[in-house]
Parts: C-alpha cells; sequence; structure tokens
C-alpha cells in the first residue's frame, strides 16, 4: 500500500522521492553483486541480451559461488564469449 502523499510539504515530498530513488540504486548494486547478467546490464549500457546469454551468465554464477570449477564455452565467433570471459567475468569476480 502506497501511503498518501497529497498533504506532505513540497520538502518532504522532495526528500521522499530521492529517498525512493536512492534505495532502487542501492538494490540493483546489491543484485549486481549477486548475479553476473545484472553486473553485465550495469556496466554495458548497449548491452543487448539473448537466450545463450542467460545459459552463459548461469554457469558464470554457478562459477562465482564455488560450484563449479571448469568450464568450456563453444560458440560461434561474436556470440560476447570474450566480453563475458575475458573481460567481464573477472571484474564481476574481483567487484562480487
Amino acid at each position: 500500500m502506497k501511503p498518501d502523499l497529497k498533504n506532505l510539504p513540497e520538502e518532504t515530498l522532495k526528500e521522499y522521492y530521492e529517498l525512493g530513488e536512492r534505495v532502487k540504486e542501492l538494490n540493483e548494486i546489491e543484485q549486481a553483486q549477486t548475479d553476473f547478467l545484472s553486473f553485465v546490464n550495469s556496466q554495458w549500457f548497449s548491452f543487448i541480451q539473448g537466450h545463450h546469454h542467460t545459459i552463459v551468465a548461469e554457469a558464470f554464477n554457478r562459477i562465482a559461488n564455488g560450484k563449479l570449477k571448469r568450464l568450456i564455452i563453444n560458440m560461434p565467433p561474436r556470440h560476447t564469449k570474450s566480453e563475458f570471459a575475458s573481460f567481464l567475468l573477472p571484474a564481476y569476480l574481483d567487484w562480487a
């Protein structure tokens, strides 16, 4: 249930919305720290997600959680293998 904001002073209303935005930002940061694909979306703004990205990201999440130790990725060229494995995964593992 949303609170009734009609009778709040303008300054309080402004602070309410600013705090709401900050909570949203913090939730996105927390999600990016626990999910590889969320991290990718937070760092690569023009990223267009495909089904194969979801599959690879799930495997990378298992690597980050210590549940998977080895992984071989076989996909055609230009399917984001290098960006994910060589650039984004090490950054995610260092940050998460």
